[in-house]
């Protein structure tokens, strides 16, 4: 029943994330593995890169989106947002209700994983990928706790991991981390380790170098499971100018949950003199550490700590009795959950309209009536649309950052975008025909100014720019 609440939570919070700017993208590359049975090796979407040779480290989650279209189409789309949404809500709620051993205090666990979750929930692989995070945790506690044959379950996880996501970087962070604690035993204060038995540190140490063995299990080689090294190392200015990759702010709500969580476990161990588990401290400041440095990373944050402030709260409510349950009530429950479901799963028209609010749909038809030609310099955040939409004109710029800061790309569209040098060096450099960017850009009021544009094209979202036939004496 609280399973099925805790669904009706991501279905009512996925209503209108549906069209995220990376989600085309994506969709895009899955569409082209699957027609072509082929991963690509290079960029084939922007004309900025000169073919610049760029890994598909999502392709098989990529595939699945494009799958969920070619099944549904956008009912499709976002009913793989909802379900593995939910999916990964009911994760944590088991995960907190198998760790505390208290499946009512859980249900605590299952929203602080809800409300994290929402600073990421949109139609992504990162969606995935914290899904095999708390399936991990899943295996390393019940291997510890029950069996430890359990630990099998590592390899293939990592061998489907690192085709999705590139989170598993961190997955094997986590394992290692356990490893490590497993060998001390001690008590100091309120902070303690219990060695785990020869046999169990022996299976776990041995499986770890599986799983990383696992990641060579892809079609692209060793740079796939590479690739989150390259972003820590090699991207700077995606990780410096990109929203999600800047420091968390604690005046957004997800800044003032992880203070509230952190704050009522400190509460808790100091008041009731709780004890930590060595593997718990490292787990939480790591999880701290990484939240506050980059607001994408509260949602791990809320996938560590769940579980451990449920467990720290467990003695709170009475234990749940199944003898005692009352089964009427529960299935009225369930079956009110239902309607709750199908209730908030959104139609295909406002799907659409969420699509036009932050797309330049609109824009896109124009370009093609009134068939503008030649390169084209556009908006950052619709990239990904229009490798979708408007595939006949290749990208200046889009969501696949990685690509354009390897190629200086990003920061030359920072630099014309936020006026910091003539517009017209980009433009001329590029030999631009045609500008798509935002009807409130600040370049929008610049373009006026500039000889041999003009506006061809404006609504509510976007505006289009071209320049002016030769001779034509247009400003």
């Amino acid at each position: 029943m609280l399973a099925f609440a805790l669904a009706v939570l991501i279905f009512f919070s996925a209503r209108n994330r549906f069209s995220d700017p990376d989600t085309w993208w994506h969709l895009k590359v899955g569409e082209s593995i699957w027609n072509t049975r082929s991963i690509p090796h290079q960029d084939q979407y922007s004309y900025t890169t000169n073919h610049h040779s760029w890994i598909a480290h999502e392709w098989l989650a990529e595939v699945s989106l494009y799958g969920a279209y070619k099944l549904g189409g956008y009912r499709g789309l976002w009913l793989w947002l909802a379900g593995f949404g939910s999916l990964l809500c009911i994760l944590v709620y088991a995960l907190c209700s198998l760790y505390s051993g208290n499946a009512k205090v859980s249900l605590l666990g299952g929203l602080v994983g809800w409300f994290f979750a929402t600073v990421s929930l949109a139609l992504r692989p990162l969606l995935l990928g914290h899904i095999f995070l708390i399936v991990e945790l899943l295996l390393l506690h019940l291997g510890r706790s029950r069996d430890r044959r359990w630990f099998w379950g590592l390899p293939p996880l990592f061998a489907v991991w690192v085709n999705c996501h590139g989170s598993h970087i961190f997955g094997l962070g986590v394992a290692a981390l356990f490893l490590f604690c497993s060998f001390f035993d001690f008590r100091a204060g309120q902070l303690f380790s219990e060695r785990w038995d020869r046999r169990t540190r022996l299976l776990l140490g041995a499986i770890l170098p599986l799983c990383a063995a696992a990641l060579m299990i892809n079609p692209i080689g060793w740079r796939l499971p590479a690739y989150p090294l390259d972003l820590l190392f090699k991207q700077s200015n995606n990780l410096a100018y990109i929203s999600e990759w800047r420091p968390l702010s604690f005046k957004e709500p997800w800044g003032l949950g992880l203070f509230a969580v952190a704050a009522l476990g400190g509460v808790v161990v100091l008041l009731r003199r709780a004890s930590l588990r060595l593997e718990e401290v490292l787990l939480i400041l790591l999880g701290l550490w990484m939240g506050m440095r980059h607001t994408r990373m509260v949602f791990v944050f809320g996938i560590l700590a769940a579980p451990i402030l449920c467990r720290l709260l467990a003695d709170l409510w009475e234990r749940w009795d199944p003898w005692r349950d009352n089964r009427v009530a529960n299935t009225v429950m369930i079956l009110a959950s239902t309607a709750l479901l199908i209730a908030a799963t959104p139609t295909v028209p406002e799907l659409e309209r969420q699509v036009e609010k932050s797309n330049p749909v609109k824009a896109v038809q124009f370009i093609r009536q009134a068939g503008l030609a030649g390169p084209m310099l556009n908006e950052y955040v619709w990239g990904g649309y229009l490798i979708w939409a408007l595939p006949e004109h290749p990208t200046y710029v889009d969501g696949r950052t990685d690509i354009f800061d390897w190629t200086g790309v990003f920061m030359e569209y920072g630099r014309w975008s936020n006026l910091q040098e003539d517009p017209r060096l980009v433009l001329e450099k590029r030999k631009i025909n045609f500008c798509l960017v935002s009807k409130d850009a600040t370049i929008v009021e610049v373009f006026p100014f500039l000889p041999g544009w003009k506006k061809v094209y404006s609504d509510e979202v976007a505006a289009v720019f071209a320049r002016s036939p030769a001779g034509s004496g247009s400003p």
